[in-house]
């Protein structure tokens, strides 16, 4: 009988995402096992509040490296980690298997600290169980869903359903979503496009962007989402569209999920945008890998496809390109007619 489990899963969106299911999983087959989550302040809106997540303890990384080293930061340090062992846990389960999560584990009065083996910066040591994994932490060819459920198969849990379970929108955001596309022609079907990401190389070719675009343009409603940093790209992704609805930098990572719910289809790169989609388990997902690894990242299922490169360096998972010749060649060689094609069928 599994009572109380800690999950470490401190940074990033689709990472944090693409862990939900082993809570899930968890509380399907022991739905009095009490679950606490660590997670770091960018991706703590999907986890605070969920109805498998009992305790949520956040890691305001963002302030912590506003301040810098100082006496403040290391107090709040303390204060989460007494508030963790005072709930008394059974175990706890390193998923990110990184230095930055493993580093909590010392701290932590937990007798049993779990891991998967091929942990990276030394963080095996800091566990005391760890279980041999079927393939390595960054395998690109075995996907991280898979390796994170491998920690629920060890505890006897069954992992024959891929669950999310993300917290619903609150009546505000839905009343802001609501007005934000107002303008919507509800005749027609709705295509979100969130074009941006953080990597260079995980961006797909403006022009491919565009002829999709041209396809989908007077089709369908055309809805650019993304940060006020993404305005220059959406802007000229959109010059030419006819009432497109523009929401940069005009929602939080609530508001946007209840945006993903509106759609039909939402397309984007390897990107928190993608799997937050992927998540909310209503719109088709079409994601676009360049230099990452789709086997391992992309959105799975009867409601997503995703396209990547057909090319020797795929996948480099690389943040800069490494070629001398054809810089950022992943960035080109997914063709827009086999999107267009499939975009084709989903509207037919």
């Amino acid at each position: 009988m599994l009572k109380k489990i800690l999950i470490l899963r401190l940074s990033a969106i689709g990472d944090t995402i693409h862990t939900l299911p082993l809570i899930n999983a968890i509380k399907a087959q022991y739905p009095d096992c009490k679950i606490g989550w660590v997670v770091e302040d960018k991706a703590a809106l999907f986890i605070q509040g969920h109805k498998n997540v009992d305790n949520c303890y956040i890691i305001p990384k963002k302030l912590w490296k506003q301040r810098g080293f100082c006496i403040e930061n290391i107090k709040e340090f303390f204060n989460i980690i007494n508030a963790i062992n005072k709930e008394q846990y059974d175990i706890v389960i390193d998923t990110q298997q990184l230095f930055k999560s493993a580093i909590l584990l010392p701290f932590l009065d937990i007798k049993r600290k779990i891991s998967l083996s091929g942990g990276r910066e030394f963080s095996q040591f800091f566990s005391n169980e760890i279980i041999k994994a079927q393939h390595e932490l960054f395998n690109p060819n075995y996907h991280v869903v898979k390796r994170n459920l491998e920690l629920a198969k060890y505890l006897g849990v069954k992992t024959d359903k891929i669950e999310f379970n993300l917290t619903d929108a609150t009546s505000d955001a839905k009343n802001k979503v609501k007005k934000l596309l107002s303008a919507l022609d509800c005749t027609k079907k709705t295509v979100v496009i969130s074009p941006a990401t953080t990597w260079e190389n995980k961006h797909w070719s403006e022009d491919c962007w565009k002829q999709v675009i041209d396809y989908l343009n007077g089709r369908v409603n055309i809805v650019f989402t993304g940060t006020n940093q993404d305005t220059d790209l959406i802007n000229r992704l959109s010059s030419h569209v006819k009432n497109p609805i523009i929401l940069t930098g005009s929602t939080n990572l609530e508001e946007l999920a209840e945006v993903f719910r509106n759609a039909d289809i939402v397309i984007s790169p390897d990107s928190g945008s993608a799997h937050i989609a992927w998540a909310v388990e209503k719109p088709f997902v079409i994601t676009i890998f360049t230099a990452t690894a789709a086997l391992r990242n992309a959105p799975f299922g009867d409601n997503c496809a995703c396209f990547y490169p057909d090319i020797d360096c795929y996948p480099c998972m690389k943040r800069k390109c490494k070629l001398k010749k054809d810089k950022n060649l992943c960035c080109y060689s997914v063709p827009a007619q086999k999107v267009i094609e499939k975009i084709k069928n989903i509207l037919s």
